[in-house]
């Protein structure tokens, strides 16, 4: 059975990718990833594909557990993986709560990794691995600093994986859009004491063309993606421009 697995698919760019890949992949069903099990279940109903609602808290060590249960009885074929579960927070240090922080850590990092360990026993060549990642992964951002962190560590642990796997012939992508304004990522980021710590979010791109660039991007193998002429600047700019001069641009440019 040829599947694609989807983390964080009740919402965002998880749900566009569910989308795009029963459109474009030739696969007999998508397992779907997320908690809110009506989300779920709605995007299941009248799917050309079959479409298994699975729904899992990943920041709980359980969760992994019933995970791979489903798969030693299956025993898929898994032609693509996207993990995009993850969420943000923006504010400083002050403004973020311990709890908020260890929870980005667990789902942005953690979650990420034993996902993606979990599935590649079931994985063979010519398989994808699409880790959601961000621009932010490019340079430190204060008021989003444990958000871009860990997605520091995606990037590096996509381009690190990736070369492992050369020899399997599996792909390893790390996605990095920029900001994007038809998901729920703004609206979440902003609920913290200090809800203005990015006061305009311009040039925004749409959760579509992000897909669809990510998808073309893994079937070549790159080792990132920017999806968007903005994503790409910053990620060529940020190769020759200090990273103090960077973060004190980003300093300026979030207060106007």
């Amino acid at each position: 059975m040829r599947i694609a697995i989807v983390t964080g698919a009740s919402s965002g760019l998880g749900r566009e990718f569910v989308k795009q890949i029963i459109q474009k992949k030739r696969l007999d069903a998508v397992w779907v990833i997320a908690r809110r099990e009506s989300r779920l279940l709605e995007m299941a109903q009248g799917s050309p594909v079959p479409i298994l609602p699975i729904p899992l808290d990943l920041t709980k060590q359980e969760s992994f557990s019933a995970l791979r249960a489903l798969l030693e009885e299956e025993k898929p074929d898994i032609r693509i993986l996207v993990n995009a579960a993850g969420f943000g927070k923006i504010g400083s240090y002050a403004e973020i709560s311990i709890s908020d922080s260890e929870s980005m850590i667990n789902l942005n990092c953690r979650a990420l990794v034993q996902m993606t360990l979990l599935v590649l026993p079931y994985m063979t060549r010519g398989a994808q691995i699409l880790e959601v990642c961000s621009v932010a992964s490019f340079q430190p951002l204060p008021a989003l600093n444990v958000y871009a962190a860990s997605k520091a560590f995606v990037q590096s642990y996509s381009r690190s994986l990736r070369w492992e796997l050369f020899g399997r012939g599996i792909h390893v992508t790390a996605v990095c859009p920029y900001w994007i304004k038809d998901t729920e990522f703004i609206s979440i980021a902003e609920k913290t004491d200090h809800p203005k710590g990015v006061r305009h979010f311009p040039l925004a791109s749409c959760a579509h063309g992000v897909v669809r660039a990510a998808l073309r991007d893994g079937k070549l193998n790159l080792p990132v993606s920017t999806p968007g002429p903005v994503a790409f600047l910053q990620r060529f700019f940020t190769k020759f421009i200090p990273h103090e001069l960077v973060i004190a641009c980003w300093e300026g440019l979030r207060h106007l």
